[in-house]
Parts: structure tokens; sequence; C-alpha cells
């Protein structure tokens, strides 16, 4: 099939900041994109060839929506799966597979899939309803500290907490979740595996994530991590596993605890483009995002190595500020050598939503550091 300034058409659905990253290199190389999203304001409007307004759960907007592309893909897995399934029946190419997409949609599935095949990741139970973990605990069955995990529709922080006393339980959704053992980690580090239709694999380098306290998202992704060869050799590894089983086509990205004793554990897994990638717009010889396109059309994969060490800051919306966003300090950012800001299009912040990420690359590690503290420390997302 001919995909570049033709007739083919690439259908996304979720129109945020990863799927109009995805959109630079359609663009690039001039592939028709139709992308879906609920909202009328979605990053990817201005970029994609054609949208349509529409919610991601409802089976007869994905469904439409997919029976008028040659490829449909994701860009969230928050979609609705039924219809994705049926499209995917009907011969419709759907990347990632609905069998892989539906595991990992829920996060107690996603652990049971583990638990089956001795992926190594913290011990957990299962709730039908979060109502019944007190219980569990009075009764002896679970013991405190530990994190709730809601098992769907969480993302960013959302859905997860940490519960150190019974009263912590108080207003968390009555919903299916998981109760996960907390870990008493190193580091948290996560590795991207890339898998095209013919099969072909490709794993970019280890990266260590620092984690904001309070929000519970990622501050700083860092690569390379700053860990043993022999860490990152096991991390790689087991991320390799997760791929092996789930068989995705497209990107994973695979999130991971390293333990005290330099065990490696799988937190959780994303079936696309990730916020631990972002670095490699600026840093690898081939970005993310366009490794994930090679992927889904069956072209060959792309060179993962980095070119420069490379360390990401995510832009989020200050506490205390809600309405129209602005974006202080830019110019001082800008005047910093290796720093490239990247602001996603969303004209309303809150405090701790995504409104963008600044790449701050070099050829040394340490002063990378050095420069993404100062970047972190400068510019500041509020509303006017």
């Amino acid at each position: 099939m001919d995909f570049f300034s033709s007739n083919f058409k690439l259908g996304i659905l979720g129109g945020g900041q990863l799927g109009k990253m995805m959109l630079y290199e359609t663009r690039k190389w001039d592939i028709f994109t139709k992308v879906m999203d609920a909202s009328p304001e979605a990053p990817c409007k201005i970029a994609c060839n054609e949208f349509v307004e529409g919610s991601l759960m409802d089976f007869d907007a994905v469904y439409n929506f997919g029976k008028d592309v040659d490829v449909l893909t994701i860009e969230i897995e928050n979609v609705n799966v039924d219809a994705l399934e049926k499209l995917e029946h009907e011969g419709k190419k759907v990347y990632p597979p609905t069998k892989a997409l539906r595991t990992i949609q829920n996060k107690a599935t996603q652990k049971l899939f583990y638990t089956d095949h001795n992926i190594p990741t913290a011990p957990f139970t299962r709730f039908a309803y979060t109502s019944e973990i007190e219980d569990s605990i009075s009764n002896g069955g679970l013991q405190l500290p530990f994190v709730w995990k809601s098992a769907q529709f969480g993302y960013d922080g959302q859905g997860v907490k940490v519960v150190r006393k019974i009263e912590d339980l108080n207003g968390l959704p009555n919903v299916e979740c998981i109760a996960e053992k907390m870990v008493n980690f190193k580091n948290e580090l996560a590795v991207i595996v890339s898998r095209n239709t013919k099969g072909e694999v490709k794993t970019y380098p280890v990266v260590e994530m620092e984690f904001h306290p309070e929000a519970n998202q990622v501050e700083y992704v860092i690569c390379p991590a700053r860990i043993e060869d022999s860490v990152a050799q096991k991390a790689t590894e087991v991320a390799l596993k997760v791929a092996e089983h789930l068989q995705p086509v497209g990107l994973l990205a695979v999130e991971l605890f390293q333990t005290q004793d330099d065990q490696i554990l799988v937190n959780e897994v994303a079936p696309r483009p990730h916020n631990s990638g972002h670095y490699s717009i600026e840093a690898s010889y081939t970005n993310q995002f366009e490794q994930h396109i090679r992927a889904i059309l069956g072209l060959p994969l792309g060179k993962t190595d980095s070119k420069v060490a490379g360390i990401m800051v995510n832009l989020v919306g200050a506490e205390g500020h809600t309405g129209d966003v602005v974006y202080e300090n830019m110019d001082t950012i800008l005047e910093m050598d290796g720093v490239t800001p990247h602001i996603y299009g969303k004209k309303q912040t809150r405090p701790f939503r995504k409104m963008g990420h600044v790449t701050i690359v070099d050829e040394d590690m340490a002063r990378a550091r050095e420069v993404a503290q100062k970047v972190k420390e400068t510019i500041n997302v509020i509303s006017k």
C-alpha cells in the first residue's frame, strides 16, 4: 500500500498532545490523517486533514469513524474496545490489536496478565468495589499501607492513591480496583518497545523518571537512566518479555520499579507513545512518534539510539491557577542552550494539567540535569 501523498487514510482516536505530536510525523511524510475527539478544542484539530467531534467511548461514533479509514490507531487507551473489535473482525487494521488493548485497559486484568505469564510485578489484591477493602483490612486479608488504583479510566496520577490509614479510603470512588503492595524502590524506570506489523522489535534506552510527590505525575524523564548496565539490561529484558506475550503493534511503554536489591518489577504499560519518550524528539535518531507510525504501517523500524543525553521536564498547570493559560518566563528559558519547549495547545490551565514539556539536550548529562532544574524553577504555567 502507498501511504505517501496518496488516498491512504490514517485514523487516530484521541486528539490530545500525543496525537498532535504524532501528526508532526504524518505531515512530514504527507500521510492523510483523520482524528476524532470529544473536545472541539482538541490540540490535534489544527494539524490533521479531517477532524470529527465525537465520544471515544461511544460505540457508534468509534465504529463509524473507523469504517472510513484504512488503518486505525489510538493516542489514549480509554476508547470503546467493542467497536474496535467489530472493526477488526470486519478486516479493518486496528493497532494496537484489540486483544492487547482490552488487557491493558483494565489495571486488574493487566496485573493478572503479569501473574499468568510470570512477569515480575508487585503483589496485589483485586476488589470488585472499593467498599470491600475496609472489611479485608479488618479481617487481616490486606495490610496497610498499600496503593489503591482504580481498575479503569485512571490517567496522569488520577485514579491512584496511597492508603496509609483507613481514613484515606474516604472519598474514593466505589469502583473495581486493586490494592497493590507498596514497593520500596530505588528508581522508577521505563522502556519503550516498538514492534511493527511484521514482528520486527526494537527498544529505546532505559529512562529514569522523577515524580512529583503530590500529583503522582512525572516531573523529569532522564535518558539514559543513571543506573548500572546490568540493571538496564534486566529492565530491557523484562520489557521485551511483556511485549512478547502482549504482541502489540506500535509502541509499548513499560513502566518499571527498580527495587533496593535491583530487582525489576512491572508497574504498568501503555500501548502508545508515552510521556517517558518525549525526550526522543530532540535526543534520538528516530523519535517515538515517527517510530509508532513506522510500526503501524509495517515500515522498517528506525534507529532508537540517542544522539545526546536528553532530559524532559513536564509543564503542568500551577496550583491555584485555573483559566486562560499564560506561560511565564518563556523568553528566559529560550536563552538557555539546548532547550526546546513544546506547547500542547490547551487554552485552559488548571492545577497539574499537562500543558506542555521542555526538552534539554547536552553531551554532558550532569549539565543537562542542571539546566533542567533551572527550567523547572523558571517557567510558570499560570492563568490570566
